[in-house]
């Protein structure tokens, strides 16, 4: 690998990442068109998947794009849908080598771009920064190739590993910047999921309420197995601006049920597990609607279910420099973080300080 491909590709890597979040159920990609050693155009998948990179940086690229070498983190597509083919574009702009980091795991794909690109005297270099490309790609690459997103779990934390207080007037267990860089976890995932507990007792919005990105609020998702989510509470009120799922066991009330379709809600039946949600049915459903990353928020209940049933791929912990103490809740049952980290085979890949807090930040290893 030269060091110009490396290099080439890791910009348009950190291109793609600014589609996290955006690209709906299409994958979030960068590409970069570099002539002469100069980069000529560039682009990432623009919101709700289209139109794709590769479009975006030729038409920046113009006439340029002749005799130049193409970036592309995830294999060019090679079917037809609402757009042309990326193949096709970049055989038409006379581009005449194409460095790819992941090949595509879509069945219409798969190898295919590659080989329609060769067939026509292009160059194609792939695996180019693959490991990288992949950590952006992760969530699309889990939904094609296992039928279910990737899943973050992010957990406000005392030092002492407690969750909460029963101290009214302690609303916030970490400061107003690890507050905020939570927020930035929201828009950057497809769905954030939350249990009926968190509705019942905060009213939350779970939005992104950071200046300039609110328009990146994710799909909401209640799970709430007897289907006790009230109608006036603020996410179904809402439901019409971002929309809004519920998770609920499949017999419940059909009256209940018809009052939040109404409020536009959507209602997804699920099957149980040991009387709760099954929650690997759950992401295979949200898999279904196209969700690539789905965030986890929420309570203790939650997070324990996602560590039995072993779905954690990233783990965020924001831990406040203080102490709850005897009257907090716990937030993993019987165990340690440590414990934890260690039985899903996490590795910590960033300690951070946001503010006052500590942010560390665990993803599931190879192995795991």
């Amino acid at each position: 690998m030269s060091n110009d491909d490396s290099r080439y590709m890791g910009q348009a890597i950190e291109l793609s990442r600014r589609g996290l979040g955006a690209t709906g159920q299409n994958p979030p990609v960068g590409c970069i068109i570099i002539k002469d050693r100069t980069i000529v155009g560039r682009g990432f998948t623009d919101s709700g998947g289209r139109p794709h990179a590769e479009t975006i940086a030729l038409a920046q690229a113009g006439v340029e794009a002749n005799g130049a070498t193409a970036y592309v983190t995830l294999e060019p597509c090679c079917h037809h849908g609402r757009t042309g083919p990326c193949s096709e574009a970049l055989i038409g702009a006379g581009v005449s080598r194409v460095v790819c980091a992941v090949l595509d795991p879509d069945d219409r794909v798969s190898g295919k771009g590659v080989a329609q690109l060769r067939n026509h005297n292009i160059e194609v270099k792939t695996g180019v920064c693959a490991s990288q490309a992949t950590e952006v790609l992760a969530g699309y690459l889990s939904r094609k190739t296992s039928g279910k997103p990737t899943v973050l779990l992010k957990l406000a934390m005392s030092k002492d590993e407690k969750l909460a207080t029963n101290d009214p007037d302690k609303r916030w267990i970490t400061g107003e910047l690890a507050r905020d860089r939570g927020h930035l976890m929201r828009a950057k995932s497809d769905a954030i999921v939350v249990g009926i507990g968190t509705v019942l007792e905060d009213d939350p919005d779970l939005t992104c309420r950071l200046k300039g990105l609110e328009h990146l609020s994710p799909l909401r998702v209640i799970i709430d197995t007897n289907l006790k989510t009230p109608v006036d509470c603020r996410l179904v009120e809402s439901a019409q601006q971002v929309p809004v799922m519920i998770a609920c066991w499949q017999d419940v009330e059909i009256e209940q049920s018809m009052r939040l379709f109404e409020k536009g809600v959507e209602i997804i039946p699920c099957r149980s597990k040991a009387g709760r949600i099954d929650l690997t049915d759950l992401l295979a459903r949200l898999a279904d609607h196209g969700v690539n990353r789905v965030m986890f928020e929420g309570g203790a209940k939650i997070a324990e279910a996602l560590i039995n049933d072993n779905l954690i791929d990233e783990l965020a912990i924001f831990k406040a420099p203080h102490n709850i103490g005897k009257n907090g809740t716990p937030a993993f049952a019987g165990t340690t973080l440590h414990k934890i980290v260690k039985r899903l085979s996490l590795q910590k890949k960033a300690g951070l300080k946001v503010g006052c807090d500590d942010l560390s930040l665990y993803r599931r290893s190879k192995k795991g």
